[in-house]
């Protein structure tokens, strides 16, 4: 049983979710924190409130719920861009960890609404760095991604590559992250590790991912759109693989002052070939419309992810076969 305070940012996103529910499930003391926002339908991120045992009616901005479920869960609804709460929230908790899943996601909505990203992902993250540091924070993980790579072409991509041509905003914003937590590792001695992770995909999905939406059209019988004709290569990461290394991370005494890890599959899948998956498990066939490639598509991700192994010995454990069976079920479950 493991008494160290835990706070998770972005509690009631995808992968938030999954960590938070993991970290109660083994008996951890967390706070969850979101700001509920309507990037996508926010049924779907209210539904996973009873999950944690949080029953409310309704949830008002700035109040500690706590779990009628787990003991040692409470959530509120927080922006990380509120300062002034965010502050509030650590000077009442005396967080061991803090592990920051709250961004503003999707990169083709970053070619669109630049300023929402810079608000989000830099200035709310770091409203959250700076809490750390004031209020003696042990360790600090955060969310990265695999499109800090950009189009490279040199495969697997490794923790030491040259990470200096995001081609996205939300890319451009992600490396941000991480040389913020640099400065303050360096100057304040504060244990930061960041996470890029690789096309999380599974249960509670994102609908805005390829995974759901292609699931959602073909179930539905309607029309899927196939970037650069679909040769493209992503290194579809189930969510339970992606969960573990996380909590690795989370628990571990073996801190370093700064630390970036590759989270992923380290086994890249064609896209024509994830569409037939879906297609055999679903039992139907998809309409495709091929288009040429969009801006801020990147053509292939491969995660090397040796030092995570090394660290950790971290093992993703479920293929894309059985990943996309079980995202599949879920998702008939919870649409019916």
């Amino acid at each position: 049983m493991n008494n160290n305070k835990i706070l998770i940012t972005g509690v009631l996103g995808f992968i938030g979710y999954h960590i938070a529910k993991k970290l109660v499930d083994e008996g951890h003391n967390v706070v969850g924190i979101d700001n509920i926002n309507s990037y996508y339908n926010v049924k779907q991120k209210y539904a996973k409130l009873p999950l944690l045992g949080i029953e409310e009616d309704s949830i008002w901005p700035n109040i500690l719920y706590k779990s009628k479920k787990y003991k040692k869960f409470e959530f509120a609804k927080i922006d990380i861009t509120d300062r002034y709460n965010i502050e509030k929230l650590f000077q009442n908790q005396q967080f061991e960890t803090v592990c920051n899943l709250a961004a503003q996601a999707g990169v083709q909505y970053s070619i669109n609404a630049p300023h929402t990203y810079i608000k989000n992902n830099i200035t709310g993250f770091i409203n959250i760095i700076d809490a750390c540091r004031n209020y003696n924070v042990k360790h600090f993980a955060y969310a990265s991604s695999s499109s800090v790579y950009g189009n490279r072409e040199n495969v697997p991509f490794k923790e030491t590559d040259n990470v200096d041509k995001p081609i996205s905003l939300y890319a451009a914003s992600k490396k941000t992250n991480e040389l913020i937590a640099y400065s303050y590792s360096h100057l304040y001695k504060l244990k930061t590790t960041g996470l890029r992770f690789f096309t999380v995909y599974g249960p509670w999905g994102r609908p805005d991912m390829a995974p759901y939406i292609f699931v959602k059209n073909i179930s539905n019988g309607k029309k899927i759109k196939v970037f650069n004709n679909g040769n493209m290569e992503r290194d579809f990461t189930y969510i339970d693989d992606i969960t573990a290394g996380v909590i690795c991370v989370i628990n571990s005494k073996k801190l370093y002052n700064y630390k970036i890890y590759n989270i992923g599959n380290s086994k890249p899948v064609n896209l024509k070939y994830f569409i037939k998956t879906i297609e055999n498990t679903l039992k139907k066939t998809a309409k495709i419309e091929y288009l040429p490639t969009r801006q801020g598509d990147v053509l292939k991700t491969f995660s090397d992810i040796s030092e995570l192994q090394k660290d950790f010995q971290y093992k993703p454990k479920i293929n894309i076969e059985k990943g996309i069976k079980k995202f599949v079920d879920w998702y008939v479950k919870f649409h019916s």
